[in-house]
């Protein structure tokens, strides 16, 4: 795993409701500026006076416009949590159902803003607050996985864990690439494909 960058550890971690709050506006700020005038642009400042606070009351929490950027991720990959995972019907037939659910999950946790997803993909530094939340989606996600794929009845692959792996890597990938990009092709067509794809290797169709 990649080391972090300690220059985008978060300064301050609020104790108090006050204190959240306002890391809270900051955040909110910072989202709305990086979409609005990209990440070149989005600097400590505009945040700042979108927070309504000043630059000194924002550097006491986050110590540049990185560990900002890289927090917002941290709650982008934190939201990905596959809550309707246990309320799936594993019965015999429904496999295509169970993949589409995968999908559209993964699809509705990149519905944010085109732009701001974007400059999350290609900017954020990887601070320790982001390597552990990567690491920590990636196992929780690719367990939920495996744990379908072992009591689902349609399955016919041999080795559920490195398909629960490929399966979430394949999906997770591709769709932040066309979330991010949503012109390149349409959201249907893209969910159409990869369940039908994901449905036939796991089938073991030939």
């Amino acid at each position: 795993m990649p080391s972090a960058d300690r220059r985008v550890q978060p300064r301050r971690k609020p104790r108090q409701v006050r204190a959240e709050l306002t890391r809270e506006r900051i955040l909110a700020a910072a989202a709305h500026v990086f979409a609005e005038y990209g990440y070149a642009a989005g600097t400590t400042n505009r945040i700042a006076e979108r927070a309504r606070i000043s630059i000194g009351s924002l550097y006491q929490y986050f110590p540049n416009k990185d560990a900002i950027l890289a927090e917002l991720l941290v709650r982008h990959i934190d939201r990905g949590t596959w809550e309707q995972a246990d309320q799936l019907e594993l019965t015999p037939g429904s496999l295509e159902v169970t993949v589409r659910a995968l999908v559209r999950d993964a699809i509705d946790n990149h519905r944010d803003d085109p732009q701001l997803l974007r400059i999350m993909m290609e900017e954020a530094s990887l601070s320790r607050e982001l390597l552990d939340a990567i690491d920590r989606h990636g196992r929780n996600r690719v367990g939920q996985v495996r744990d379908l794929l072992a009591r689902h009845p349609d399955v016919r692959v041999r080795d559920l864990s490195t398909a629960a792996e490929l399966i979430v890597t394949t999906v997770e990938m591709n769709t932040h690439k066309i979330m991010a990009d949503p012109q390149t092709i349409p959201v249907e067509a893209f969910e159409d494909e990869l369940v039908a794809m994901i449905t036939r290797y796991l089938r073991g169709d030939q």
